[in-house]
């Protein structure tokens, strides 16, 4: 099965602009993501950037990059838009972060794996929460599945809600999931899930991915237990740093 690997590497960030540049103990961040991505079971690895200077990074340590549009409103558009521009077929492609510079290719893996079920649409990761600090992070989302680890709905939110119990023990009590943001499409389904508008749910949580469920989409999903450090704020990559260190 050809199964594309695109990184999505936008220059401008609110709260850290250029931070597919930034240095990580002699790397930079885009590097580092492309060289782990690299390592998984994928047919190619293609950095998707709307930036000449990503570009010329990519090029400099001997990736593949193309240039997309600065417009786009989500990781996913522009992973469509690099697909159609590299012109090479593949049956599934798979969005990986580009500000996770230690994503491991075990991760990865695993939505290989869920796109080599022909029944597949679309898949992403799921972790067991552990604490209550993280299950009560709106920065953090949560995920509810069915019996056939499918996703039910995502949300800020902890959910369910567990009546009767106190909230710092509800990690005990039921297992609960947060997302992790990198995605499965089957080829098909990536050019059909471009072409819809954003939806009522996902405005109201912010998740695009909500936009998929509320149009009737499937999502699989697969569980790891490696932690990811999604970097958002120097503060961010200092921690997370720190966390590979120990």
């Amino acid at each position: 099965m050809e199964i594309l690997g695109i990184i999505p590497a936008r220059y401008a960030s609110t709260r850290f602009p250029g931070k597919p540049l930034v240095s990580i103990q002699g790397k930079t961040m885009i590097q580092r993501v492309y060289e782990q991505a690299s390592k998984a079971k994928l047919t190619q690895v293609l950095v998707a950037t709307d930036d000449e200077r990503i570009m010329a990074e990519v090029q400099r340590f001997g990736g593949e990059a193309v240039l997309t549009a600065n417009h786009h409103q989500s990781g996913t558009d522009r992973c469509f838009e690099a697909y159609t521009g590299f012109n090479v077929p593949h049956d599934g492609i798979i969005n990986i972060q580009g500000d996770e510079p230690f994503i491991q290719p075990e991760q990865i893996n695993l939505l290989v794996a869920c796109l080599e079920n022909p029944a597949t649409q679309l898949a992403t990761l799921v972790k067991p929460i552990e604490s209550a600090a993280e299950l009560f992070n709106p920065n953090s989302p949560k995920v509810v599945l069915n019996q056939h680890h499918e996703a039910i709905y995502f949300s800020r939110q902890p959910i369910p809600y567990l009546r009767g119990a106190e909230e710092s023990t509800w990690p005990d009590k039921h297992l609960y999931y947060k997302h992790i943001g990198i995605y499965g499409y089957r080829a098909d389904i990536l050019e059909q899930i471009t072409q819809l508008p954003p939806s009522a749910l996902e405005k109201a949580e912010s998740l695009e991915q909500l936009r998929w469920l509320e149009n009737g989409y499937k999502i699989a999903t697969a569980v790891t237990y490696l932690e990811t450090f999604g970097i958002d704020t120097p503060e961010d990559l200092e921690r997370a740093i720190q966390s590979r260190l120990h």
